[in-house]
């Protein structure tokens, strides 16, 4: 349930303006505005100042957040541990770019297995995937395809990960895997790509045990809030990333 303060920030539906970041609410974490359109205008506007929305049901308004802290990696403190180190040598894989946005964001989409073994829900609604999809073919949007090839020779799609690029950062959304590493393997491509493109920080929004396995540090919002200011003077690399 949205708590009273956070209805203090309704949104202007007809221009993406939002508030002061330090206006998030303490609990729940970072939660700091509601409404507005849900479009890429929107999108934009909002990761450009480190918000992003986040809601479960797509006949309930949208939801911006800024969680304090921030969970960040910085590209180059990637950790691979041995065992990834085996999977990227031997695992089989081969990796893609933006070849097939739609299927990952969708994988991302399906319901998996909670921490207590129930089936869990999901966030990424119909509304979303469609709003992703069309930042996508504006060259915003980026996926990264793990696929994989069985004993049957069947290649599979076995893992991916999407999020927006503005400047010189990476605004991750949300990664999946069928098979075991999968979405780490494409993790590390895309840290390899950001290195190679100079980009300064890839942003994890929150932290989980799968995350922390590779490195990421929080961060102080207002610091992250900084880091993203100065990046919006840095150039896009708009266009597919095939």
């Amino acid at each position: 349930m949205v708590r009273s303060e956070a209805v203090m920030n309704l949104l202007d539906r007809s221009r993406p303006v939002f508030p002061p970041l330090e206006r998030a609410l303490d609990e729940p974490n970072g939660l700091l505005a509601v409404g507005g359109e849900l479009t890429p205008e929107w999108l934009i506007a909002a990761y450009r100042h480190g918000i992003f929305p986040w809601f479960d049901d797509d006949a309930g308004p949208t939801l911006w957040w800024s969680p304090d802290p921030r969970t960040v990696l910085y590209p180059d403190q990637l950790r691979v541990t041995r065992s990834l180190a085996k999977r990227l040598r031997n695992g089989g894989f081969e990796v893609s770019f933006d070849t097939a946005f739609r299927c990952v964001i969708e994988a991302c989409a399906a319901p998996r297995p909670g921490a207590d073994g129930e089936v869990a829900g999901t966030w990424i609604t119909t509304r979303m995937i469609d709003a992703y999809c069309e930042l996508h073919q504006l060259g915003l949007a980026h996926s990264v395809e793990t696929w994989h090839t069985g004993d049957s020779g069947e290649r599979v799609l076995a893992g991916g990960l999407y999020g927006v690029s503005l400047g010189k950062m990476f605004f991750g959304e949300s990664m999946f895997t069928r098979v075991t590493d999968a979405s780490k393997v494409a993790f590390y491509h895309l840290c390899q790509r950001a290195l190679e493109w100079d980009f300064s920080l890839i942003d994890c929004q929150v932290r989980n045990p799968h995350l922390t396995s590779l490195g990421v540090v929080d961060i102080p919002r207002a610091t992250f809030a900084r880091l993203v200011e100065e990046n919006a003077h840095q150039p896009t690399h708009q266009g597919p990333w095939t």
